[in-house]
């Protein structure tokens, strides 16, 4: 199997192919509105005259690469090019800011490369009995670990956990514009048959991150490069240490635990795993104050994070036929055309779909490191635009990345969010939970409104009907309760 993988990526053209897939993956990755989805069905044009083997290889490589892609943008625009690479906004812009976005970006290739290995080998070792465990997971379950999402609303700001958990409200009322998942029942549609589907994320993440930041950068003229610590638009990036790995790497591996394992469950994917290590790591942090000011912790998290949710996510798709997440979809989507079948004879009939899978992960996350240091010098070189220049090509981008994801209605999403922007600045809200309660909203009320009917509407049973949605519900629950218990537990040391 191994020999049949390293045919596929490195027989004929294929390593060229790949090579170019590592690429586009990356600059798809790093610009605004252009999810790692659209980047693996902006690669499926290229797939049309490939055997099964090599298409899923060259699909692979964009995919993980997209992942890391999305980082350099977020840690030198604030504006995360994947949904996935929001988290690594809130420490990665503040050491951009502070003239260490060459160590940013190293960091965050690194873990890059060590969360996307360490997942592409225990999808090789493990696919089967993890892809059982993942199907054995029932609707209350999936609904319990989508909340513990949600649940970290509660650290995200720990000096605004008021406002912070007003926009998360107000994400989560964003999410049940559209259809009850279960009943069908129109809500919020306003009579408008366009909103039946609901709220695109894409164009709101675009609005709140990339026109919002522009409007506010545009208000001066002013070189971003020499204002933020990025000097003249020139950026080394310096890999970390061995003292800073040292110091990072109970959270490198504690993320690449946790982030395969939300990548193997279908539907969760690397958002997700982003979002939930980054709280985690925050939690688990001997200074919790630290985070969101620009350390490299927080960048590890999330990095390490949604790169080990790529192996992870291919899991359930090569095991089971079930995709992990919409790219694994638009993977399946692409190899159902050719006439592969995915799904548990897979392995049996056509072993080499694993190996080829993956020798082009450990391909792809090894020298997308190299090839994403160059295009972050690329990037960098555009800061020292004038935002007054810099601003209507990001708009522009962004508004051909709204219009491939919902149309028309998208651009209008996307205005609408970017207005909303302002109107959060200004009151002091938290655009992260608002992108947070809309990704996660949608996705916590079909899980609960399933094991709802499922359980003959027995809400505990929903919760703590199973050992593993109990003990995650009760971890949610103190989740919640911590910034109440917090100055309790301060007050009885002190009495102590």
């Amino acid at each position: 199997m191994f020999a049949s993988g390293l045919s596929a990526v490195f027989g004929g053209g294929n390593f060229l192919m790949v090579l170019l897939a590592i690429v586009l993956g990356t600059i798809f990755g790093a610009l605004p509105g252009v999810s790692a989805t659209m980047a693996v069905a902006l690669g499926l044009t290229f797939t049309y005259t490939m055997a099964p083997v090599p298409a899923i290889v060259f699909l692979v490589a964009i995919y993980c690469s997209s992942i890391t892609g999305g980082s350099i943008t977020a840690i030198l625009f604030k504006i995360p090019g994947v949904p996935s690479s929001a988290p690594t906004t809130f420490d990665g812009y503040p050491m951009a800011k502070n003239g260490q976005a060459g160590k940013a970006i190293g960091v965050a290739l690194f873990c890059s490369a060590v969360g996307g290995l360490f997942s592409a080998i225990v999808m090789f070792v493990l696919s089967k009995p993890l892809s059982a465990a993942a199907l054995a997971f029932s609707q209350g379950d999936l609904f319990a670990v989508t909340f513990l999402g949600l649940s970290i609303l509660s650290v995200l700001d720990m000096d605004h956990i008021l406002t912070t958990i007003m926009s998360g409200l107000l994400g989560l009322l964003l999410a049940c514009i559209g259809q009850d998942p279960i009943a069908g029942v129109k809500r919020l549609t306003f009579g408008n048959r366009q909103l039946l589907a609901g709220i695109e994320m894409i164009p709101v993440l675009i609005g709140l991150f990339a026109v919002t930041e522009v409007l506010k950068q545009t208000s001066s003229d002013k070189r971003l490069s020499a204002e933020d610590g990025i000097s003249k638009g020139r950026v080394n990036t310096k890999m970390p240490s061995f003292k800073e790995m040292w110091a990072i790497k109970w959270v490198m591996l504690r993320c690449s635990i946790v982030g395969t394992v939300i990548g193997i469950l279908p539907g969760a994917g690397a958002t997700i795993a982003s979002f939930s290590c980054y709280a985690m790591e925050n939690k688990l942090s001997r200074y919790p104050e630290k985070f969101g000011t620009g350390i490299i912790d927080g960048i590890a998290a999330s990095e390490t994070a949604n790169n080990a949710a790529t192996g992870g996510a291919m899991v359930p798709l090569l095991t089971l036929g079930i995709p992990g997440g919409n790219a694994a979809a638009v993977m399946m989507s692409a190899l159902a055309l050719k006439g592969v079948q995915m799904g548990p004879l897979l392995l049996t009939k056509q072993p080499e779909f694993l190996s080829a899978t993956f020798i082009s992960m450990v391909v792809t996350n090894i020298l997308m490191v190299v090839i994403a240091i160059g295009i972050a010098k690329v990037f960098a070189q555009i800061l020292s635009i004038p935002y007054s220049y810099l601003g209507p090509i990001i708009v522009m981008l962004a508004l051909i990345g709204s219009y491939s994801e919902g149309g028309f209605v998208g651009v209008q999403i996307m205005v609408i969010a970017g207005v909303l922007g302002i109107v959060v600045k200004y009151m002091h809200l938290n655009s992260a939970a608002i992108i947070l309660g809309l990704v996660l909203g949608t996705m916590c009320e079909e899980h609960f409104s399933r094991a709802y009917v499922m359980n003959q509407a027995n809400v505990f049973k929903v919760l703590f009907g199973t050992p593993i949605s109990a003990v995650v519900i009760s971890a949610c629950i103190l989740m919640l309760l911590s910034p109440a218990l917090r100055p309790l537990v301060k007050k009885l040391r002190r009495q102590k």
